[in-house]
C-alpha cells in the first residue's frame, strides 16, 4: 500500500488536523478494463484531479489529507470479516497521527464494513467516514466527487465521534445504515434512527444531538480481536421462506462448524407452528451456539413470544435483535463470537447496546 500526500494540503500543515483517506477499491476507484468495470489504482492522483472540479471556495475548504492505498484493491462483494480487522487495525495503528478517516469502499457491502467498524472502534474518539459511488469517478454525472467531498467535510468535524456513512448528501449512523436501492445515487437509508447530518446546499450540518456520546460511556478504548475464527462461514444467516423445514434448518445448525447464527423472521418475529423446527434452536443453543433474530420487514422491531407463532424462542436460546439491520445483527454475532468470552457473556453483549446499533 502507498501513503500519499494531498496536493491541496500545505506540507506545513499539523498532524493534529489532517485526515487520513483509506482506499479500498469499489466503483467509485473502477475503470474500464477488457471484461468490464475493475477496481483500478493510481486513485490519489485521480481524487485530485476530480477535485479541480470543485469551485475554488469549495478548493479552499478541503482539509489536508493522505491517501493510503491497499495494494490489493477488491470490488466490495468480496470482503470479508478479516478485510474488517485490517481497517480496524489499521485505523488504530494511524490514530495519533490524523484527526480523522475516510474510508473508501465499493456500496454493495458498504454498510456490512461500517457496521463491524463500529465494533471494533467503540470508544473512538475521532471521525470515521465511509464513502463509495454509484458511479466510476471519471464517468459523465458521477456521484463520486460530491460523495469525497462530503465525507472530506464530516471527516473534518472534530464533534463527529464515530464510524459513520456519507452518501447522497447524507450523513447516517454506521450501525444503523442499509443498502436501499441498487442503482440510484441516494442508495442508503437508515430505517430506524434519524440522520445525525446532512449538506444543506454549501453547509454540512451534524446534528451533535443524535450524536453517540451517550452510549460510549464506559465502553472499552478500542476491541481488536482475532477474526480468523470466523472469517470460514462459522456464523451463518438464515431468512425464512415458506415451507421451511426443520431438516433444513438442522443442516445448518448441527454442523460443528458453525458457531452462530443469524435469523431474519417475520413480522415482528414469528415462524411456522412446527415443534421441529423449534427443536433444533433449542438443541443449536444448548450447544454453545449463538443465536440471534430480527425481523425480515426493514422497520420495526422483533418481539419473541408476542404472537404465538413466535412463542417458545426465547426459551430455545434465541436472543431478540430487537431493530437492528441484518449487517449490524450479524456483524456483532461476530464480533463477540471472536472474543475468548463466556457464552452468556457474549449474549448478554448482544442484548445490550454498544455503539448506538439498537
Amino acid at each position: 500500500m502507498s501513503l500519499q500526500n494531498s496536493p491541496f494540503a500545505s506540507t506545513m500543515s499539523s498532524n493534529a488536523e489532517r485526515l487520513l483517506v483509506i482506499y479500498t477499491g469499489g466503483t467509485i476507484g473502477m475503470q474500464q478494463h477488457a471484461h468490464g468495470l475493475a477496481p483500478s489504482g493510481d486513485f490519489e492522483s485521480r481524487m485530485a484531479v476530480a477535485f479541480t472540479q470543485l469551485s475554488l471556495a469549495q478548493q479552499r475548504t478541503l482539509p489536508p489529507y493522505d491517501v493510503l492505498s491497499y495494494s490489493t484493491l477488491i470490488d466490495s462483494s468480496a470482503a470479508t470479516p478479516l478485510i474488517w480487522q485490517k481497517l480496524a487495525q489499521d485505523i488504530n495503528d494511524q490514530l495519533s497521527a490524523y484527526a480523522g478517516f475516510v474510508i473508501i469502499h465499493g456500496t454493495d457491502t458498504l454498510s456490512w464494513t461500517a457496521s463491524s467498524l463500529a465494533y471494533q472502534l467503540q470508544g473512538l474518539d475521532r471521525p470515521v467516514v465511509m464513502t463509495g459511488a454509484m458511479q466510476p469517478l471519471e464517468a459523465n454525472g458521477s456521484d463520486g466527487l460530491e460523495n469525497l467531498y462530503g465525507a472530506l467535510q464530516f471527516a473534518a468535524n472534530p464533534a463527529l465521534q464515530e464510524v459513520t456513512i456519507y452518501f447522497a448528501g447524507k450523513l447516517l449512523r454506521g450501525a444503523r445504515a442499509i443498502k436501499q436501492h441498487s442503482e440510484s445515487f441516494d442508495a442508503f437509508t437508515s430505517p430506524s434512527y434519524p440522520l445525525i447530518g446532512e449538506r444543506v446546499d454549501d453547509d454540512f450540518v451534524y446534528y451533535s444531538s443524535r450524536s453517540l456520546g451517550h452510549h460510549q460511556r464506559g465502553a472499552p478504548r478500542f476491541e481488536l480481536p482475532d477474526y480468523r475464527s470466523v472469517n470460514q462461514g462459522e456464523v451463518i444467516r438464515i431468512v425464512l421462506w415458506p415451507g421451511i423445514n426443520a431438516w433444513q434448518l438442522d443442516a445448518w445448525l448441527s454442523d460443528p462448524r458453525i458457531k452462530g447464527a443469524l435469523l431474519q423472521l417475520w413480522g415482528a418475529g414469528n415462524l411456522p407452528d412446527d415443534a421441529s423446527l423449534m427443536e433444533v434452536l433449542a438443541r443449536a443453543s444448548g450447544e454453545g451456539k449463538l443465536l440471534a433474530a430480527i425481523s425480515q420487514c426493514p422497520q420495526g422491531s422483533v418481539q419473541l413470544g408476542a404472537y404465538a407463532a413466535g412463542y417458545g424462542l426465547s426459551d430455545a436460546g434465541v436472543l431478540s435483535g430487537d431493530d437492528m439491520t441484518p449487517e449490524a445483527a450479524y456483524t456483532k454475532l461476530i464480533h463477540l463470537i471472536a472474543q475468548p468470552l463466556p457464552l452468556e457473556v457474549q449474549r448478554q453483549r448482544f442484548l445490550t447496546s454498544l455503539v448506538g446499533e439498537r
